[in-house]
């Protein structure tokens, strides 16, 4: 469980009890969901319908409180920067995304399409959590047949690197291990993942899809060839598959494992800067769920004080992350966050050893990058010290700032360019 998301214990009002709301469970047996460690106590003898309605319950509490202000996007002071997007040719096609996105459009039935598409302005897109408790919307893997389950992959293929769509399987597998451990294949599991498409898809129109899931989540909006790719959540527990199906599975070892070499090139001087605090006890990602309007002020080590190798090293641990979408977009947001390299921020929290948990945050104004070994949660049973972080449940965000989160800012100037009557 995050620490920055409190449960409050409110009864919740329903403006008509009887009637389902949209946020209801598809079905209660297939809902994500997953024993938040404080809750273990009281759930464990409930059944898989009651948990499944306390959740979406829960679920409802979260997106009251992390919808009540509406989106601004995240800044380091309450105010976006303005003119850091602008709509102009990427000059790397989106058409294979497209196609892709037709086909599985195509292979859905009335119903499953009733439940997966929305609107691109939709609030939807904001409704995202990590936690398999999170009541959500769409398509699941779990109820497609295969041939749906190939053009899912398809889109998400068309979307991202080679090494990108590996990730995102893989976290789906894990999800398999993790429900092999704790021994809970009705919450857990490799198909227990969503998918929604926003608008139609459009050569010229903003249109995008989102894959929602525990440790995977993945926002993709497009405009004719431009294309952002966030929020996006990448993690898992285990991050390595000690047993089972997928035994021998590892994932985001080099995000840790580069970090921590980013660390350690540093001067004593700039190390100094960098790290806020030596000290590691919870979970310290900032810009989890319903964050989007998060302020986070500039803190740690400014890249201006890096050259040569160092710097070539930063920029480097920064493309691992932006080389999740496909190759040719990542380029385009590469040189973007180029052109504000000097104006960007690492910081550190935690150990300096191998095996030392930590977290670290990489922050200028088109980018925002987190990395944090988190606390034990679906395998507390398993761990020395269920308080403790471990390098094995570990949770990634990439974010763009002041306001483009979900492409939002580059929908407003679409908007602004071309007014859509309603």
């Amino acid at each position: 469980m995050q620490h920055n998301l409190h449960h409050h214990g409110h009864a919740h009002s329903r403006a008509n009890p009887g009637v389902p709301t949209r946020r209801e469970f598809l079905s209660s047996l297939i809902s994500a969901a997953v024993l938040a460690p404080w809750a273990l106590g009281q759930t464990e003898r409930q059944s898989p319908s009651e948990m499944a309605e306390r959740f979406r319950i829960m679920s409802e509490d979260y997106e009251k409180e992390g919808l009540a202000a509406p989106f601004k996007g995240i800044t380091t002071n309450g105010e976006v920067i303005p003119g850091l997007f602008e709509i102009k040719p990427s000059g790397v096609s989106a058409e294979p995304v497209r196609n892709a996105a037709e086909k599985f459009i195509a292979s859905l039935t009335p119903v499953q399409l009733a439940r997966t598409v929305f609107p691109v302005d939709d609030v939807e897109w904001r409704k995202w959590m990590n936690q398999h408790f999170y009541a959500r919307q769409g398509v699941c893997f779990a109820d497609m047949t295969e041939a749906q389950r190939q053009a899912a992959f398809g889109l998400i293929r068309a979307s991202l690197s080679a090494k990108g769509f590996e990730l995102t399987r893989n976290i789906m597998r894990l999800n398999e291990t993790l429900a092999e451990l704790s021994e809970d294949h009705v919450f857990l599991g490799e198909w227990l993942y969503y998918m929604q498409v926003y608008g139609r898809p459009s050569a010229t129109e903003p249109w995008g899809w989102k894959l929602e899931g525990h440790h995977a989540i993945i926002n993709y909006f497009v405009l004719g060839d431009q294309v952002v790719m966030t929020p996006l959540f990448i993690g898992s527990e285990p991050v390595k598959a000690p047993s089972g199906k997928y035994k021998g599975l590892e994932i985001l070892q080099q995000e840790q494992n580069d970090g921590l070499a980013m660390l350690s090139s540093l001067s004593d001087i700039q190390r100094k800067r960098a790290i806020l605090n030596f000290s590691k006890t919870g979970n310290n990602n900032l810009t989890e769920a319903f964050k989007d309007n998060v302020v986070i002020d500039y803190t740690g080590l400014q890249v201006n004080d890096l050259s040569g190798q160092a710097r070539q090293r930063f920029r480097d641990l920064v493309h691992l992350y932006v080389s999740n979408m496909d190759d040719g977009h990542t380029r385009v947001k590469m040189d973007e966050v180029d052109r504000h390299l000097d104006n960007t921020w690492f910081t550190w929290i935690g150990g300096t050893q191998p095996e030392s948990v930590f977290y670290y945050r990489v922050q200028n104004p088109v980018i925002l990058i987190e990395f944090d070994h988190q606390r034990p949660a679906n395998l507390r049973k398993f761990a020395a010290d269920p308080m403790k972080p471990t390098q094995q449940h570990i949770h990634c965000v990439v974010r763009t700032p002041n306001g483009n989160d979900y492409g939002k800012d580059l929908l407003r100037q679409h908007y602004l360019a071309h007014p859509h009557s309603t």
